[in-house]
């Protein structure tokens, strides 16, 4: 079932869809990426796909989404987005083990709300995506925060991603220990493409991502 819902973020309304099984296992509050929309057919797709795996997925826009902008929103409100959401989610789905994350800007949003002041509810935190440096410009400063995240990590990574790369990610997840896992999808780019020479599909590629998210959802 796909539920259409509204957000209120610091005197800002935003655009939000559940979808859900009749008895979810999890919720996944995925938050977009930075030049794209919750109805970005990525986003989509990822849901119906963790739907069938009994996994409920909130999407939801920034505030700079919803209203067209091309700048993304500064840090406090983009937590401000990723509380609500996280909210709504308890809300909607009480007692339902809650776990939050996003693609790329998204996800990162998450990580840093985590670790400024823990999200009610979430068990874990899910990747897809998380952007550990911009094209060109290797380096770790965006990861320092996650040492202050308590709670597990999934990082699901493409292995050309330009914003993460290979060595510098796999470092990063060693430091975290226990509480950092990483799925790395052969030859994706940071949006999960595939090139014809892998063998893959995008269709294949979002199988995989759906398949390492529900095998690892923490419980409640």
């Amino acid at each position: 079932m796909e539920t259409p819902l509204q957000l209120n973020v610091d005197g800002h309304t935003v655009s939000a869809v559940l979808n859900a099984p009749d008895a979810p296992s999890a919720v996944y509050v995925m938050a977009h990426g930075a030049g794209a929309g919750m109805n970005h057919v990525f986003m989509s797709d990822m849901a119906t796909r963790l739907v069938q795996r009994n996994i409920a997925v909130l999407r939801y826009n920034f505030v700079y989404m919803e209203g067209g902008k091309g700048r993304v929103d500064a840090p406090a409100l983009a937590h401000a987005a990723v509380r609500a959401a996280v909210a709504e989610a308890a809300r909607r789905l009480p007692g339902v083990a809650i776990v939050a994350g996003g693609k790329s800007f998204g996800g990162r949003m998450t990580s840093q709300a985590q670790a400024a002041l823990p999200l009610p509810g979430v068990v874990g935190l899910a990747f897809l995506g998380f952007p550990l440096h911009p094209p060109k410009k290797p380096g770790v400063d965006r990861a320092a925060h996650l040492s202050d995240v308590q709670v597990p990590m999934l990082f699901m990574q493409g292995a050309r991603d330009e914003f993460a790369q290979p060595d510098l990610l796999r470092s990063t997840v060693e430091q975290l220990g226990d509480r950092a896992t990483l799925m790395v999808v052969p030859d994706g780019d940071h949006s999960f493409g595939v090139r014809k020479a892998s063998g893959l599909t995008p269709v294949m590629v979002k199988e995989q991502l759906c398949d390492a998210l529900a095998r690892w959802v923490p419980k409640g």
